[in-house]
């Protein structure tokens, strides 16, 4: 590994050499192919599809897994894929979701989908994006996978061949007896012919591409953001940055030495690429827990015995899970844990101290999206971090905070710990071209160059980067994205609302959860009641329901008539502060929330009677949002 600790270790790494002279691979099979000569027999993947420390489990090492990819990958080329053709994947975790994501970026152009959508909503993504052939699951218990995937494809026309995965072959004997005989029907009619994924692949060469591999650099993969419409956004990814991923964690944090843990979902960014491009480029081996990850039974019970089993010495988390974790104790030896790495929403500093405390392993926190193929930047495992910030650009990553227009014309490029909008430059973005629908790439890109976030923030005088809050008003509830024109949408269908204003309000598990205030039109009466359950029927993802519904006697707005956002936040910090506060037992409520130009939203408190300051730090701190004493 090469050093990373400062921001001088860094510069060190682009001042060796230009990242096009970096010699990496140009193709995914190329990438896979390296590996393969280096850690042949090293492990490579595991998965186990009960949480049971003690479970069965099936582990490739890296030269079976070369294979495995390689019949995927002339499988989807026997059914008519070709490079600039589109296989999606509709699975929880397994080997085959990595065999599909790897050998479908080889054929053609991998589209993972998020399963917990509703058919709708998969079908959208499926027909944006033109896919031919679907991977799904084989109807099995406790999964609703397969049914949905049928009513998607028969929304989709365009989908002719769906390559199922029957999870039984995972299970132990007698539960693989009994799974035939309670396998639940799949009733819904398509048109696509339907195909076992494992035995269509069994009749491919695993030595070899039946094709020839890409002469070069080219798109690979669809992934789509947030998908809370019909009509999702869907990012284009090219070998290069997928490459320029793997290239990083395998050079800057892992070796073949490592084994890293990963409960998180392979149709998302976080997964797919910092972890399991890593894991390539560098040899690691990858461990994935039971098809549903964290979600799945009794993962978060067992799962210091699992890092015990597996002796995991890099855990791959999010906040949410790292709050679950944090309600069960460490009854297990987990001294082979070297770091946690966490992403895809922020993590409060309450629970970096608490997981501290209990493993005695600190957290590196990460910052990365799916536009930019992930990667931004990450506070150095093993040098100095600011808890807090998302550490320093990583190498090859030029970060910069601007004031754009909306055509993105840059206005000008902010001082240090000045507030503007995060802009990103890197092998991982695809200038230009980000997404797959061009005009959703107007104003996109400030000097034509640099990606525009949408989240707001600043740098430091050491280059670590603070994200103070988000241009865009993307609502993240535990690291999934919800347009809140979705909520507003439903309400305004409502015949006595007149406005509606949805954001994310603090939650200490979730980091954010969908909260809306509404206004009605004159005379109109309607409960708060009313309207969250007019708002669930009409709203198809779940996770996008408004938790709290507020009628106001009418919504703070701009001078233009819009409505006025940061008031509604203001709001909600009071109400779900000083219900925290209440709940504890402490003597205090939120004054004012004011607006501070490095920190964001600042809830500032007062006291209302003897405060146990002990007690206070673990009640607030659990949130995002920073907070303060007022003057006694």
């Amino acid at each position: 590994m090469v050093k990373f600790e400062t921001r001088a270790d860094r510069d060190a790494i682009e001042r060796e050499m230009p990242w096009a002279d970096r010699g990496v691979p140009k193709t995914l099979h190329a990438f896979l192919e390296r590996t393969k000569q280096m850690f042949g027999a090293r492990p490579a993947v595991s998965f186990q599809i009960l949480s049971d420390p003690r479970a069965g489990a099936e582990t490739l090492d890296w030269r079976t897994l070369h294979g495995r990819v390689t019949q995927a990958a002339n499988l989807f080329r026997s059914l008519g894929v070709g490079e600039h053709d589109v296989v999606a994947y509709l699975l929880p975790n397994a080997t085959e979701t990595v065999v599909t994501l790897l050998g479908g970026a080889i054929a053609g152009i991998v589209n993972p989908i998020n399963p917990l959508q509703e058919p709708e909503q998969i079908a959208g993504i499926l027909r944006e994006t033109g896919a031919s052939v679907l991977v799904t699951l084989k109807a099995f218990p406790k999964t609703d996978v397969p049914q949905k995937a049928a009513e998607a494809v028969r929304l989709a026309p365009n989908i002719h061949t769906v390559l199922e995965v029957d999870l039984n072959r995972y299970l132990p004997i007698p539960k693989r007896w009994i799974v035939p005989l309670i396998r639940p029907k799949v009733a819904v009619e398509h048109q696509a012919v339907v195909k076992d994924f494992n035995a269509e692949c069994a009749k491919m060469p695993a030595d070899r591409l039946t094709f020839a591999d890409s002469a070069g650099d080219r798109v690979a993969a669809y992934f789509h953001t947030g998908g809370t419409t019909g009509l999702p956004k869907v990012a284009q990814h090219k070998y290069s940055g997928m490459i320029y991923n793997g290239w990083l964690g395998g050079t800057l944090m892992f070796d073949e030495t490592d084994v890293l843990i990963c409960p998180l979902p392979l149709f998302h960014v976080f997964a797919a690429y910092p972890v399991f491009m890593s894991a390539i480029w560098s040899g690691a081996h990858t461990v994935f827990p039971t098809p549903a990850g964290y979600r799945g039974d009794g993962v978060l019970d067992n799962f210091w015995k699992l890092i015990a089993r597996w002796k995991v010495t890099f855990l791959i988390t999010v906040p949410t899970a790292i709050a679950a974790l944090m309600q069960r104790p460490v009854d297990a030896d987990v001294s082979s844990l070297k770091t946690a790495i966490s992403g895809s929403a922020p993590l409060p500093i309450e629970l970096y101290n608490r997981f501290k405390a209990a493993t005695g392993v600190e957290i590196a926190e990460g910052y990365g999206l799916t536009e930019a193929t992930c990667l931004v930047s990450c506070n150095p495992p093993e040098g100095g971090k600011k808890v807090g910030s998302v550490g320093l650009a990583l190498p090859y990553c030029e970060v910069r905070i601007l004031h754009c227009d909306t055509d993105g014309s840059v206005g000008r490029e902010c001082a240090t710990d000045e507030v503007g909008e995060i802009c990103v430059s890197s092998p991982g973005v695809f200038a230009g071209s980000t997404y797959t629908e061009v005009s959703k790439n107007e104003g996109l890109f400030a000097g034509g160059r640099f990606l525009r976030t949408g989240d707001m923030g600043r740098m430091d005088a050491d280059g670590y980067l603070w994200i103070t809050g988000r241009a865009k008003d993307l609502i993240i509830r535990g690291g999934h994205n919800i347009d809140p024109a979705l909520i507003e949408e439903a309400l305004a269908g409502h015949p006595a609302v007149a406005l509606a204003g949805a954001i994310g309000q603090p939650d200490a598990f979730a980091g954010e959860l969908p909260c809306a205030y509404v206004e009605l039109v004159a005379g109109a009466e309607v409960t708060a009641e009313e309207l969250t359950a007019f708002a669930a029927e009409r709203i198809a993802e779940r996770a996008a329901i408004p938790k709290h519904v507020e009628i106001l006697p009418e919504l703070p707005k701009t001078a233009v008539g819009k409505v006025f956002k940061p008031d509604l936040r203001k709001r909600a910090i009071r109400r779900v502060y000083d219900a925290a506060l209440g709940k504890a037992g402490i003597a205090a409520s939120v004054a004012e929330v004011y607006e501070d130009k490095r920190r964001g939203l600042v809830a500032r408190l007062r006291r209302d009677g003897p405060v146990d300051e002990a007690r206070l730090g673990p009640v607030l701190d659990a949130f995002t949002r920073p907070w303060e004493w007022g003057e006694d």
